[in-house]
């Protein structure tokens, strides 16, 4: 089954979401709503979604990046976003760290914000703690684009969405990013679009 996935607008985009005791983690409806929500992720497809997006207030999100989605990105435009595969797994009530004091601007997509692009600061790595698929204490260190995915799931969770922490000069189509901006530094990025570094 896929899930229709909720636009900006949608009141739940805008509140947080409730917690998932152990026990209800492991129930037969959570792990359907999990491979549910795989799915609908694939199909998007996306490298991560909020229960929120589905229109559920829940502290749940699944995430997963896979290989075929930077199979054409050349090796500078990886390393620049210290992006590698992240296997599919599941948070569930995170609570994250950001650690060090080192911010990093990308470009950033919402799957709830459909055609949209924008720059947005994030910290470059960061620490979560939150329960997996059966319920599980789990602790997760993360860098780079992964680091981001991460911040950006955890928002939903919050309410919140990258049009909230985004510089609005940025905000643009993604029509418009591929045929005018997608190919350059984001210091250049800045610097066309008039914003001082």
């Amino acid at each position: 089954m896929r899930f229709k996935i909720v636009q900006a607008g949608e009141p739940v985009l805008r509140r947080k979401a409730k917690e998932i005791s152990p026990g209800d983690v492991r129930s037969r409806e959570t792990q359907q709503l999990i491979e549910w929500m795989r799915e609908t992720m694939y199909d998007a497809p996306g490298v991560g979604l909020a229960a929120p997006q589905i229109g559920l207030d829940l502290q749940l999100a699944v995430i997963e990046d896979k290989p075929e989605y930077t199979k054409d990105a050349l090796p500078g435009f990886l390393k620049e976003r210290e992006r590698n595969p992240v296997p599919f797994h599941v948070i569930i009530n995170p609570k994250i760290t950001l650690l060090g004091d080192s911010d990093l601007q990308f470009f950033e997509g919402c799957l709830s914000v459909a055609g949209f692009t924008a720059l947005v600061p994030r910290a470059r790595k960061v620490k979560v703690e939150c329960l997996d698929h059966q319920g599980q204490a789990k602790t997760i260190e993360a860098p780079g684009w992964y680091a981001r995915i991460l911040q950006h799931e955890i928002d939903h969770l919050h309410g919140m969405l990258y049009i909230d922490r985004m510089h609005p000069r940025t905000f643009m189509s993604v029509d418009n990013f591929n045929r005018h901006w997608k190919d350059m530094p984001v210091s250049e990025v800045l610097r066309a679009i008039g914003i001082e570094q």
